[in-house]
């Protein structure tokens, strides 16, 4: 583990960190314990608190950003092998994910540079203002489905705000944190700012928002874990961010482009072998299209290339791990029982070359309602429901009928309808006649039971900081009362 400016081994118990693609050993990870936790925050509590960091510039704290950006585009083809060996994913999408760390260090050190305090309008003979003051330590609790990214998207903007961050990787993929970890320990970040802790979410994850001393904690996971994070952080009082599950509906109107469509659907729920939190696995298509179109999208999936991520054109690679990728068959099983029809996928590949690796064919399930579980669960996997709808009022009620509400997509050439169904849509991200594109300038959040608070854009600065107001009396006598 890094913890704090020291690297050392855990006294915990240990990981087989595994390549999901054949299932070898990559390596045994000694996880952290509660002690270290402790350790980490009163490593993080000075090293926040010492004025060479608590008074420091911004702009001069942007160069430490800009550094680690640097160190990041360095060594991106390492780090995404080493992301692809760790997660299955394909050396495409991992490469795209260390440009999009390093991005978000870039973007939140022009932030600095251009962070104003707030002169606010008085409303008396006194001048007021409002500024922003760091937090101190923050937890940051990481997802397995693209770690580098999910990090910066957490590190960059907390130690942007003058904190120290201590990060805790998803147990099955630590490795590119702790190499993210290097980098950021050779770009000279004064010592105790950072700390990468390996190990359980119920130990390491638990202790980290517990822990008195921490002010405020991100998360991005399941729904039950942010539920249960939330619960600790209000006995504590302390603000927390959520980015949690999703069962993100995407629309096909009866005018859309259909083979820009196709496409559009099948990357947004097949990409990353479904293994994010926007993907879209609910398809609701027209009735007066539906047949066409779902014949259509069949056919593409079922040419789609599945394979090792480190094995060009890959389109869907292996899935993080054997357990989660057992998880996905069972519901796939589940949706079997409820009377469900799989009209692609719906299985294990039989191709030898892939037999010890963490597979599932891309499946599509039509003949369910929109009550059925596998339609109201996340899956998180490969593995899309196709219903028809027949009308707005009938594709409005069945899109907000879940209890997430992350992203959504819409697929219409009447940017009208688009506006119109955009803003009916209970998601915290629309896509229209795209799917998956992301900014780092964009804030990016969900509603119901996908999360709270937002992360990413000019404000996510501000997320980590606390607000402070002050009042300049400008009057002889500003309480003549007492006089």
């Amino acid at each position: 583990m890094f913890l704090g400016g020291i690297w050392k081994r855990g006294s915990g118990t240990t990981t087989s960190v595994i390549d999901p693609s054949d299932g070898r050993v990559l390596q045994e990870i000694d996880n952290a314990v509660v002690a270290d936790v402790d350790e980490a925050v009163l490593r993080g509590s000075a090293a926040a608190s010492d004025p060479q960091w608590r008074d420091m510039l911004p702009h001069n704290r942007a160069r430490y950003l800009h550094r680690i950006a640097d160190s990041i585009e360095s060594n991106a083809a390492r780090l995404a092998l080493l992301q692809s060996f760790n997660t299955g994913k394909s050396l495409a999408e991992t490469a795209g994910l260390v440009a999009s760390a390093a991005g978000t260090f870039r973007y939140f050190a022009a932030v600095l540079e251009t962070a104003d305090a707030d002169l606010t309008t008085p409303r008396g003979n006194y001048l007021t203002m409002s500024v922003y003051e760091p937090i101190g330590v923050v937890g940051a609790i990481a997802p397995w489905n693209s770690p580098i990214a999910s990090d910066a998207q957490k590190i960059a903007p907390a130690l942007a705000a003058g904190n120290a961050v201590i990060l805790k990787p998803a147990e099955w993929t630590p490795l590119v944190s702790l190499a993210l970890a290097r980098l950021i320990d050779e770009s000279g970040l004064p010592a105790g700012l950072f700390s990468v802790l390996p190990g359980r979410g119920s130990v390491v994850g638990g202790a980290i928002v517990r822990h008195p001393a921490v002010g405020k904690v991100t998360f991005t996971g399941g729904t039950t874990t942010g539920r249960a994070l939330a619960h600790l952080a209000a006995e504590k009082l302390m603000p927390i961010s959520l980015e949690l599950g999703g069962k993100s509906p995407t629309i096909v109107l009866d005018d859309a482009d259909i083979e820009l469509a196709v496409n559009g659907v099948a990357y947004g729920v097949f990409s990353s072998t479904g293994q994010s939190c926007v993907a879209g696995s609910r398809l609701f298509v027209d009735a007066s299209i539906y047949d066409v179109f779902v014949e259509k999208l069949v056919a593409k999936t079922r040419s789609l290339t599945v394979g090792p991520g480190r094995t060009p054109g890959t389109q869907v690679a292996s899935m993080v791990h054997h357990r989660h990728r057992d998880s996905v068959a069972q519901f796939v099983d589940l949706a079997r029982e409820e009377g469900g029809q799989v009209l692609c996928g719906g299985g294990i590949p039989q191709d030898p070359a892939l037999a010890d690796g963490a597979y599932y064919l891309p499946t599509i399930i039509s003949g369910l309602s929109n009550d059925a579980k596998v339609c109201q669960e996340e899956i998180f996997g490969p593995v899309l429901v196709v219903l028809p709808f027949r009308g707005e009022e009938d594709l409005v009620a069945q899109a907000n009928d879940s209890v997430y509400g992350l992203a959504s997509g819409i697929w219409t050439r009447d940017y009208k309808r688009a506006w119109s169904l955009a803003r009916r849509l209970q998601a915290g991200t629309v896509w229209i006649n795209t799917y998956k594109q992301f900014s780092i300038s964009t804030p990016f959040g969900g509603v119901k039971q996908s999360g709270l608070g937002v992360e990413k854009g000019r404000a996510g600065i501000a997320a980590y900081s606390r607000q402070k107001s002050i009042y300049w009396g400008l009057d002889e006598q500003p309480n003549p009362w007492a006089d």
